[in-house]
């Protein structure tokens, strides 16, 4: 063929070969790459078709949809779906083939079926669940170990989001007065970016879990299409392996996004999830008093028994006492008498001594008896008072045994300048359970403060 054509004519061959070939509407089904609208209103697209990677593009081609037909197609569109056409959306167009000699070849949309993209949304959504549910990660972190005292919160916002002010002052006023520690990870809350920005920040908490207790994830109201962003892979997959509880307070009344499924606790909005922690604060006060308490009623009850043990052996003691000196003084008189007796008879048997010798015996006698009466006179004060000297004993044991009761009384101790200190609620006894910039309680008689650790100093013993 040796006709020689200019450029604009080879175009306008094409151009009527493809309207010749191809002259009527075609359904197609695409996913959006890129969309704009203009100032005119017209909306322009680049739709793609990826190979089943989900990487890598196999064909590409630009479409338009002019601001008459778009208006009424988003409107009924978004009222359908919930969800405005955005990047990444797969959508199913009515669509005529158009080329032009400058622009070269696009599609013209007259309609969209939004049956079609809310299918495939929740078809994708169902495909994130079974994908987290067939690796065995869904509910690890729902299998964590939730903090006694919740108040070390990183939290995932935007720093001007309403529902993030609303988090903070609920957290900050709460009436019954407990202290929070917040420390806030920015991060983009919708659009494209939300997944890379939310990660992001998970990273930096990452860096150091042991200074949070918990993290929060927050944003305010919005509309229903704002919500998809979070059905997402790669954000519910950081949440289960997050080694910290994670709530989430994304502000939808109705759906729960992919995200709430797999966090730790899913709650309505940023001021449940203020409430939430403000709850779990005051079981824990409750839970302190209760244990108090008991304290002090087990106290009471040893010092109680051991009070009436003491009494006890006090009346017990008493009676022994006195039997054993009303048995001495029976053996005292039955000495006294067999004396005298033999006294006498020995007199009797002697009488052929002489006076002098009589006189003697006599005399010997009542010395030997006065010396036996002196011995039991001892006896007698010996035995009552080894008696006294044991009621006295056993008084100052009962007496010892209240002081120790009373000083180990958690309430005395602390008054005496001893405090309690803890890290998370457990009671620190020694520095190994600390480390550098820990915060820790000290429990004082009148009440308590916080610190954070900023050395270590080991005593040698």
């Amino acid at each position: 063929m040796n006709e020689k054509l200019s450029l604009t004519e080879l175009q306008l061959l094409i151009r009527d070969s493809l309207y010749t070939s191809l002259p009527d509407f075609y359904w197609v089904t695409a996913e959006i790459s890129e969309i704009k609208e203009n100032i005119s209103g017209h909306c322009y697209l680049e739709l793609i078709e990826k190979l089943p990677d989900d990487k890598n593009v196999r064909a590409r081609v630009k479409a338009v949809i002019w601001s008459k037909r778009y208006r009424l197609l988003k409107y009924h569109f978004e009222n359908v779906t919930g969800e405005s056409l955005r990047e990444g959306m797969k959508i199913l167009v009515r669509t005529k083939i158009e080329y032009h000699e400058i622009y070269g070849l696009s599609l013209v949309i007259s309609d969209l079926d939004p049956s079609y993209t809310a299918g495939e949304m929740a078809l994708k959504r169902q495909l994130i669940i079974k994908k987290l549910e067939d690796e065995g990660i869904f509910s690890m972190n729902k299998e964590l170990e939730f903090p006694v005292l919740p108040q070390r919160i990183a939290v995932i916002s935007s720093v001007n989001a309403a529902g993030y002010t609303d988090f903070v002052r609920h957290l900050k006023g709460n009436s019954q007065g407990y202290a929070f520690y917040l420390a806030l990870f920015e991060a983009i809350m919708q659009g494209s970016e939300t997944e890379k920005s939310i990660i992001s920040a998970l990273d930096r908490i990452a860096e150091r879990p042991e200074l949070f207790d918990v993290v929060v994830i927050i944003r305010g109201g919005g509309s229903q299409s704002d919500l998809s962003w979070f059905d997402n892979y790669n954000i519910a997959f950081y949440i289960t392996q997050f080694p910290i509880p994670v709530l989430t307070g994304i502000g939808h009344e109705k759906d729960l996004s992919v995200t709430d499924l797999v966090a730790y606790l899913a709650l309505k909005t940023p001021t449940a999830v203020a409430d939430h922690l403000i709850t779990c604060l005051a079981d824990a006060e409750n839970n302190l008093k209760a244990m108090s308490d008991a304290i002090s009623g087990f106290s009471g009850s040893v010092i109680e028994y051991n009070r009436n043990l003491l009494e006890s052996l006090r009346s017990k003691l008493l009676p022994v006492s006195r039997l054993l000196i009303s048995d001495w003084k029976a053996k005292i008189s039955d000495t006294k008498i067999e004396l005298i007796n033999f006294g006498k008879e020995y007199i009797l048997k002697a009488g052929i001594l002489p006076v002098n010798q009589a006189s003697k015996l006599v005399s010997a006698s009542g010395s030997f008896i006065l010396s036996k009466k002196g011995i039991i006179d001892r006896n007698r004060l010996s035995i009552m008072n080894r008696t006294f000297e044991t009621v006295y004993r056993l008084k100052e044991r009962l007496a010892g045994q209240e002081n120790s009761l009373s000083m180990l009384n958690p309430v005395n101790v602390l008054k005496r300048g001893f405090t309690i200190t803890t890290k998370n609620g457990i009671i620190i006894k020694s520095q190994e359970q600390i480390t550098t910039d820990d915060l820790i309680d000290t429990i004082f008689s009148d009440g308590n403060i916080k610190s954070r650790v900023t050395e270590k100093i080991k005593v040698k013993r």
